[in-house]
């Protein structure tokens, strides 16, 4: 299993801007967390942070064939960018949307989400902590799949029995 962790504009100034808001850990602090809890599940884990839409939108494609779900916190895009979404809705991988602040505690024009009917749930508002119960809900996402990919397998090997 391998899940691709793509993070958004201004998330690789965590730790410095707006410590009131999202509090004082790194983003690197909050990727080594994830690659503990992944290491801890077999799972391969694989970051990316951008500034820019086109590349965050081209990560995304790239994803296709490469990983099986998608943890994605698209900061300020996730109000504004219909390209990260349409990106999103064509991999049809399995993607949560992560967001340290409580997005819907606000102002109004954050607690809009384009990305979020794209994805299989939002999670917000727990600090960094927001992101370990993502790889927890994606884990539970992946093995529900594999699951299903196993018992679909049998069922074809037993009519063809």
């Amino acid at each position: 299993m391998k899940i691709m962790v793509i993070q958004g504009p201004n998330l690789n100034m965590l730790g410095v801007r707006e410590q009131n808001v999202y509090g004082p850990m790194k983003l690197e602090q909050i990727h080594e967390q994830m690659r503990g809890f992944a290491s801890q599940n077999g799972i391969e884990i694989e970051f990316f942070q951008s500034n820019l839409e086109g590349e965050i939108v081209d990560k995304i494609q790239e994803c296709l064939g490469d990983a099986d779900g998608i943890i994605i916190n698209p900061a300020a895009y996730t109000h504004t960018s219909i390209a990260i979404r349409d990106a999103l809705a064509a991999v049809s991988l399995p993607a949560i949307e992560v967001h340290i602040s409580n997005i819907h505690a606000r102002e109004e024009f954050r607690q809009k989400s384009l990305i979020a009917p794209v994805c299989a749930g939002q999670i917000s508002g727990f600090g960094p902590f927001s992101y370990h119960l993502a790889m927890v809900a994606m884990l539970q996402i992946l093995n529900e799949i594999k699951a299903m990919k196993e018992m679909q397998q049998k069922k074809q090997q037993a009519g063809q029995a």
